[in-house]
């Protein structure tokens, strides 16, 4: 089995859900993509970290760091920092607060992150765009290069695109079309 197709058993199993939700975003959903049940697998980890490692090397990237928005981008930052490990890209990992820490150093960015590096952001679902906006506009305010967004699933609702229209570039592990959920929420004829 591809690492694509093992992709798409797994977030099929653990993380589509249907029914009637409202996303991040604000809209309404016939259905839910959790990805964190797939992100925070064993599983999912080993996959995701190989096949995030393998898309940053396509797009060319060479980041020092990854992370993105708390909670959803942590574990698959996380996969992919473990992955690089012994590797020629060792990239190691960051969270975005959503909040800075009212204690403490009062960080809005945690981890391995310094201004002035390159890094990609990373999102587990893209719908909007709107949560890899605000870390990159964490990132940027910190000093940081964003030289793309990795995002695990695509729901191909305009947020990639409002991302590119921004001229950042965006790669993704699959789409909905993919996994053969329509934006009805149904499965697609071909599943």
């Amino acid at each position: 089995m591809s690492d694509a197709d093992h992709l798409r058993r797994l977030l099929l199993e653990r993380s589509v859900r249907h029914g009637d939700f409202v996303l991040a975003s604000g809209q309404r959903s016939a259905y839910y993509i959790d990805c964190r049940l797939t992100t925070m697998s064993a599983e999912g980890q080993v996959l995701i970290g190989r096949m995030g490692l393998a898309a940053i090397r396509s797009a060319g990237w060479r980041p020092r760091a990854i992370g993105g928005l708390t909670m959803g981008a942590d574990p698959v930052a996380y996969a992919i920092a473990a992955a690089s490990s012994g590797t020629d890209l060792v990239i190691d990992a960051f969270s975005v607060r959503k909040e800075p820490k009212a204690h403490g150093t009062g960080k809005l960015i945690e981890g391995n992150f310094r201004s002035g590096e390159e890094v990609v952001v990373v999102e587990d679902v893209i719908t909007s765009g709107g949560s890899a906006q605000q870390a990159i506009s964490a990132v940027e305010g910190a000093g940081g290069r964003v030289v793309g967004v990795l995002g695990v699933v695509d729901r191909e609702q305009g947020g990639k695109k409002a991302l590119e229209s921004d001229g950042i570039l965006v790669v993704c592990l699959t789409t909905t079309s993919n996994l053969g959920v329509s934006i009805s929420g149904l499965p697609s004829a071909d599943l």
